[in-house]
């Protein structure tokens, strides 16, 4: 597929067709182009914990949401789910080495927060390779409240942050929905500001 057609196809996908798998070898190239995203550095900060069995994915929703709506119903479908992670202290410590010289480790330093900015570059690459092999996919978010429960539950250290999830599979027929449904794209103009703002 050309890479204009991934990009007109992407899509937030909030409901999904349970009865069918996502491919192993689909999988495997989604992660691998999340982990062929930049990284300031290479300090490759950004890890993922995959939820791809039945009991994994219960116990995520069980923690991460308590109600019923449409959205998550359809969200609960998903095949896999893909929790997507970053580690302040390993750009930090990076950064602290001698071919970058930060040695005293402030984070005032960074003009933003590289390691947020990285894990988005991360999903963005998986959510576009998902489009890739037919699949699709959904970024959301953790409630704050509920990252130390899943923290605990599978094993995710405390120096690792949570910056989202990637629901992933194949989608099912399902009205459209979620916020372009009610809200017109930006023009360029708006957007896209060149020589001056």
């Amino acid at each position: 597929m050309q890479f204009a057609e991934v990009l007109r196809r992407r899509r937030m996908i909030r409901c999904y067709d349970a009865t069918r798998s996502v491919p192993a070898d689909a999988l495997e190239a989604i992660l691998q182009a999340a982990r062929r995203a930049p990284s300031a550095g290479f300090t490759q900060g950004v890890s993922l914990l995959v939820l791809s069995m039945a009991t994994e994915r219960e116990t995520f929703w069980r923690i991460a949401a308590d109600d019923d709506s449409r959205w998550l119903r359809g969200m609960r479908t998903a095949p896999v789910l893909i929790t997507v992670w970053t580690s302040e202290e390993a750009y930090l410590d990076r950064y602290a080495e001698v071919d970058k010289g930060w040695t005293d480790r402030d984070p005032a330093r960074w003009s933003a927060p590289y390691w947020f900015v990285d894990a988005g570059m991360a999903s963005m690459a998986a959510l576009l390779s998902a489009v890739d092999h037919d699949l699709g996919a959904c970024f959301f978010g953790i409630p704050a409240d509920r990252i130390p429960a899943i923290r605990e539950a599978f094993g995710v250290p405390s120096s690792q942050l949570s910056v989202g999830v990637i629901s992933l599979g194949y989608p099912a027929p399902a009205p459209a929905m979620g916020s372009p449904t009610h809200r017109a794209r930006k023009s360029q103009p708006e957007v896209i500001h060149r020589g001056a703002w």
